[in-house]
């Protein structure tokens, strides 16, 4: 819409069809959605979340994005926005006192799509392609220097808090660390920004940029790390013990994180493609387990100092919805304070070579096991779940009828 008539959605909102959180990726309606034509495809009232217009700074002409939330008709908020869920699991956390502390780590590609080979795009400053993989090489990140500088320009613009840049262990892979948040809301909204952001700016400087889960089937796939600690009404961290060990509320959140995994891999993986990236040996857990500073587990306590003593859950791929990621972690761990679960033992070793649970390994298993799951309905509002089902298995059913070129060509910019 035109600026001038801007002050208005943002005083007062708009009206859009409730339907529309619920659509697949090809952005088509959900056939037997109760929220089409079995309601008459009723609105919602979209209204702004407290961030305020921001900037879109790859697009050519002054523009912004005002990020908004839906609502009922009588002003409750919609279960079917994966925002609204996070809030209400934040609101649960409110109501015990305690404030979860969020940071992501988000993984992506750089690539040239122009031709059927994807490829790494050339050096801006040498007109080179790299030849390979450079995990934590300066040479690699000199290399864009233009595209990360100005990646960093336009995140201070939109208020996302751009940390650490590194190259991966993929070709033409970075990562970026989000800072932490205590209001995981905003970190959600960030990491949401952050792909936005990051796919706009790879096209203005004239290659692609994805988060797919699996580009390439010889290197490493793309996560979505997500750490988080706790604090209590006094600031304290409630997982800190003064040692490495942490505390026992540390390891009641983590055996909740691990309980929920079986359950919320669709929500962890979420396209086919997410599957192609969980693979033993692959730098992405596949076993239920948890450890100390070990990355071949799926639930990781870093080390460092004692103060800062967190949970790294290490599942999620880049292709995620953020939201629904990190209510499903702290959905999770909330559960396991709440019903003092008991963690099994911390690993140690090769996580890929013990005998040990795993997460369900296809798409359709994912979408089955979360449907049916007692768990996420105490996580997630009943209208979430379903719509979410119905929605992954209209994709499940019309990806399998693509090319793998096809696929390919679905997930690389959309996820």
């Amino acid at each position: 819409m035109s600026a001038r008539y801007a002050d208005k959605v943002e005083t007062e909102g708009t009206r859009f069809p409730l339907s529309v959180l619920n659509l697949d990726i090809w952005g088509e309606d959900i056939e037997d959605s109760p929220l089409v034509f079995e309601s008459g495809d009723q609105d919602g009232v979209l209204l702004p979340t407290e961030r305020g217009f921001v900037p879109m700074p790859w697009l050519e002409s002054a523009t912004a994005l005002l990020p908004m939330w839906m609502f009922k008709e009588d002003g409750q908020p919609f279960d079917g926005d994966p925002r609204q869920a996070l809030a209400r699991v934040l609101e649960r956390y409110k109501a015990k006192g305690l404030t979860p502390v969020v940071a992501t780590e988000l993984e992506f590609y750089l690539i040239d799509d122009s031709s059927r080979q994807l490829r790494v795009p050339r050096s801006p400053r040498s007109g080179k392609r790299r030849p390979g993989a450079e995990t934590l090489a300066l040479r690699a990140l000199d290399a864009f220097d233009l595209f990360f500088t100005d990646l960093y320009d336009a995140c201070e613009a939109m208020d996302i808090p751009a940390d650490t840049a590194i190259s991966e262990a993929g070709l033409g892979q970075f990562e970026i660390n989000l800072v932490y948040s205590p209001d995981a809301l905003k970190a959600a909204d960030d990491a949401w920004l952050f792909k936005l952001l990051v796919k706009g700016l790879a096209r203005k400087h004239g290659f692609a940029a994805s988060f797919m889960a699996k580009p390439y089937d010889e290197y490493a796939g793309n996560g979505m790390h997500t750490h988080f600690s706790m604090l209590d009404e006094t600031g304290e961290n409630i997982f800190d013990d003064g040692s490495t060990a942490g505390t026992d509320m540390m390891r009641h959140a983590i055996a909740g994180c691990l309980a929920a995994i079986p359950d919320s891999t669709i929500l962890f993986a979420p396209h086919g493609n997410s599957y192609d990236r969980l693979v033993p040996g692959s730098h992405a857990p596949t076993r239920i387990c948890w450890g100390y500073d070990n990355r071949t587990a799926a639930v990781r306590v870093p080390g460092g100092s004692h103060k800062a003593r967190r949970i790294e859950h290490r599942v999620s791929g880049g292709d995620v919805n953020p939201h629904l990621m990190i209510a499903a972690i702290l959905g999770a761990a909330l559960i396991g304070m709440e019903d003092k679960m008991k963690a099994p033992p911390p690993i140690t070793g090769n996580a890929y070579a013990q005998t040990l649970p795993e997460m369900p390994g296809n798409w359709g298993t994912a979408i089955d096991t979360f449907a049916a799951s007692p768990l996420m309905k105490r996580i997630f509002p009943e209208e979430l779940v379903r719509n979410l089902t119905l929605t992954k298995r209209q994709e499940l059913r019309d990806w399998t009828e693509l090319s793998p070129e096809e696929q390919v060509e679905l997930y690389l910019d959309t996820v």
